[in-house]
């Protein structure tokens, strides 16, 4: 996968979500999307490579970590608990919609369930692959 359908791709599927929302808190060249507030996914681009830094399970991320090469700690993020997505081998359309609605599920679950707009442990889990 290329940098430029990196974004795309991952932004396609972040519009998606229900009640997520692009907002630009820290200027143009980040890309931050929320739910009900909460952040889930920023796009920028580290020294002219973009990337999207995602919230991930602290074990899930370490595999990832493990796994591939184009996936590293979160940047300017805690690093236990979110993750840097580059483009590269292995890095595809499904992986990185799967991480996408991981990111977004792991936020809704931490929301009041009077807020959460879908149910954190059932949205999304029907297309995901098993790894």
């Amino acid at each position: 996968m290329n940098a430029s359908t990196l974004h795309k791709t991952a932004a396609d599927c972040a519009e998606e979500l229900p009640a997520a929302q692009l907002e630009h808190p820290f200027g143009p060249d980040w890309e931050v999307y929320k739910v009900r507030g909460k952040v889930f996914m920023l796009m920028t681009e580290v020294p002219g490579r973009p990337v999207v830094i995602l919230k991930a399970d602290p074990g899930e991320a370490h595999a990832l970590r493990e796994q591939y090469s184009h996936i590293t700690p979160g940047y300017h993020m805690n690093k236990k608990h979110w993750i840097t997505l580059e483009s590269g081998e292995g890095v595809d359309k499904e992986l990185i919609r799967e991480l996408v609605t991981d990111s977004y599920r792991l936020v809704v679950a931490q929301l009041p369930r009077a807020e959460r707009p879908v149910d954190p442990r059932t949205y999304g889990t029907g297309t995901r692959a098993s790894r």
